[in-house]
């Protein structure tokens, strides 16, 4: 897992190797077998990405205003940029020109949630503009590419439509069932810590995987012709450049600075993975050339999201204090009072953590069980059936989720405790900030 964690870091290093890679295999041998793997890599690159996606995003309110603009970009703007510069680039060659509007057609993904983290931006806005995106991309985008490209290439809807369905609505339904399953299983704080991390890498080495085939079988064409790389990436550069000016320039006038660094990372930053997956299931062997537009669109977008988040402050002001749901760890470890002291002593051990929350019949959190508790306990030779509600804990100290990190700590000081839980505005526990979270906050 460190491997594939090292690819999906390194994705502006990895993926031009993996074209070269891919060039010279095609070059050298017969690449048409790799057909055959465009399938199963397709939904290892879409099912893992499904599995962390938070649908019930969609439901929250409160950024109407910031949503409803960047959908308005998205799907009002973009598009026709990408077929503006498709149509004027590729006159000759509508393949490509499909290419570049598949790119600008799928907004959003999971790079969208981590840079607008990174930039310290809204990350609830963005989650919600990553779900948005994806339903109403993978829903219009038919429509589009048979409105836009229709006179000038061959779009089966019916098979289009089908190939949205196999690669988004497939491993969406499948995604969410398996996190359920997970949480379910092990607690959404086990799955926040432990599990939800495992997915990621394995999307990135589908998406290596499918850049591996496209530039396989596009080798011959592409070494009878290499200045068509050059020709594609002049496109992509104007294309992102000017999503880039739009999102900052609408952002600063009209939000604040969180909500503006989540519409510039909702707007600029497309779903290359859907967009790769696509092109390689529903357009047979023009396919590859579709594909080789959106690989090379993995390059320059990463780059450029990077240097934006190293010019964040310079164009958006130093950012606020980070608030206590901004460093929490997602969910809770807990048992009830009804269980014993053996399994806090297991499940203390399986986590490998310091203390669990024991709750009450309503979910309500009677106190904290600790450790250094435990091991006095055990050391005092207490049963280890003893039920938790025959046991002294101490005190749980909570917090709102919109608390600044400095308050937080004061709390922490003022109650001399280190681990405090973090509540929603309705009451109810979120997740959890210790003082190792403040430390690494402070970094």
């Amino acid at each position: 897992m460190s491997y594939l964690g090292w690819i999906k870091k390194n994705l502006i290093i990895v993926i031009p190797i993996v074209m070269v890679l891919g060039l010279l295999f095609g070059i050298n041998v017969n690449a048409s077998f790799l057909k055959a793997g465009i399938v199963p890599l397709t939904f290892l690159m879409v099912y893992p990405m499904m599995v962390n996606l938070q649908i019930k995003k969609i439901f929250e309110g409160g950024d109407t205003k910031v949503q409803l603009t960047t959908q308005l970009i998205n799907f009002g703007v973009t598009p026709f940029i990408a077929y503006g510069f498709g149509v004027w680039f590729f006159p000759d060659n509508h393949y490509l020109a499909l290419g570049l509007l598949l790119t600008g057609l799928l907004p959003t993904s999971g790079m969208t949630i981590s840079w607008t983290g990174m930039a310290r931006g809204n990350m609830p806005a963005a989650v919600k503009m990553t779900v948005f995106g994806l339903f109403i991309g993978s829903l219009l985008t038919p429509f589009y590419v048979k409105w836009l490209m229709g006179t000038t290439v061959d779009i089966n809807m019916v098979k289009v439509f089908k190939q949205v369905g196999i690669i988004v609505v497939l491993p969406l339904i499948l995604g969410n069932v398996t996190r359920r399953l997970l949480v379910a299983r092990y607690g959404l704080a086990h799955y926040s810590e432990k599990l939800k991390m495992k997915f990621p890498p394995f999307s990135t080495l589908g998406v290596v995987g499918i850049v591996f085939v496209a530039m396989a079988l596009k080798a011959k064409g592409i070494m009878a012709h290499p200045a068509i790389l050059l020709t594609i990436l002049v496109p992509l550069v104007l294309f992102y450049g000017i999503n880039i000016i739009m999102g900052i320039v609408v952002g600063k006038l009209f939000f604040e600075r969180g909500n503006a660094i989540a519409l510039l990372y909702g707007t600029v930053m497309r779903n290359l993975s859907i967009a790769l997956a696509i092109a390689m299931t529903a357009f047979g062997k023009e396919g590859a050339d579709i594909a080789l537009v959106i690989a090379l669109g993995y390059i320059i977008q990463v780059q450029l999201a990077a240097w934006v988040v190293k010019l964040t402050d310079r164009i958006y002001g130093s950012a606020p204090e980070d608030e206590a749901g901004q460093i929490m760890h997602l969910g809770l470890f807990a048992l009830h009072t009804t269980d014993s002291l053996h399994s806090a002593v297991k499940l203390l051990a399986e986590e490998n953590i310091h203390s669990l929350a024991v709750l009450d019949a309503a979910e309500q959190v009677k106190g904290i069980l600790t450790l250094k508790q435990v091991i006095d306990l055990v050391a005092d030779e207490l049963a280890m059936d003893t039920s938790l509600a025959k046991l002294q804990l101490e005190s749980a100290v909570l917090v709102n989720i919109h608390q600044p990190v400095s308050e937080v700590v004061k709390t922490m000081k003022r109650q001399h405790e280190y681990k405090v839980l973090i509540t929603d505005d309705k009451g109810k526990i979120q997740g959890v900030v210790t003082a190792h979270d403040v430390m690494n906050d402070l970094i």
